[in-house]
């Protein structure tokens, strides 16, 4: 995160508290003047989908956290929701829905109950029918090379702060190669 003044407030503490989740997921609040910064990694659901149970709950007072600060202030969450919400957002929709975590009906419930509790998924409200543009690819088959992909990343904002983004993009062209992580980088540039 790059910003023009330092935040008032910082927590490194999971404030939501789960048993055994707080290895799994990371939660990082950065409060300034104007609004509230959240860097996010939502748990996974895990193979054979073990913590989907878990992962409700974590999402339940997420959203419950994240309305909370909003009342307050505006709302910016970035990072690694761990959620395929519709199905132009991975490339087998069909063989993974309910098999695979990130794109269960529960996972993706929940983040439509965040955009309806009054938040953006900003890159989706910008291309609202753009296919095969992923943030997430395994290395397993060489699914980077054939866009094989996920989008499970995101900048997330209330609605209130919609117009004052300039830009939100996905950089595909950074590679785990570079970088060592099956993820690619966003960027949004906001004019709070």
């Amino acid at each position: 995160m790059l910003a023009k003044e330092m935040p008032i407030k910082v927590e490194l503490l999971l404030v939501l508290e789960i048993k055994n989740l707080t290895k799994f997921g990371r939660y990082i609040e950065a409060e300034f003047s104007k609004f509230f910064f959240i860097s996010i990694y939502v748990p996974n659901s895990g193979a054979q989908l073990v913590n989907l149970s878990a992962r409700g709950r974590w999402d339940l007072m997420l959203l419950k956290r994240l309305t909370s600060l909003d009342k307050r202030k505006p709302v910016i969450i970035a990072g690694d929701m761990n959620v395929a919400h519709q199905e132009i957002d991975l490339k087998n929709p069909d063989t993974n829905r309910n098999k695979t975590a990130g794109f269960t009906d529960q996972e993706r419930e929940a983040f439509t109950r965040l955009l309806e509790a009054g938040f953006v998924d900003v890159w989706r409200s910008r291309n609202p029918d753009v296919t095969e543009a992923y943030t997430y690819w395994s290395y397993i088959g060489n699914r980077r090379a054939k866009n094989i992909g996920w989008r499970l990343d995101y900048f997330v904002v209330s609605e209130r702060l919609l117009e004052k983004v300039i830009e939100c993009e996905i950089h595909s062209e950074i590679t785990g190669s570079q970088h060592g992580s099956d993820h690619c980088p966003l960027s949004m540039t906001i004019d709070i």
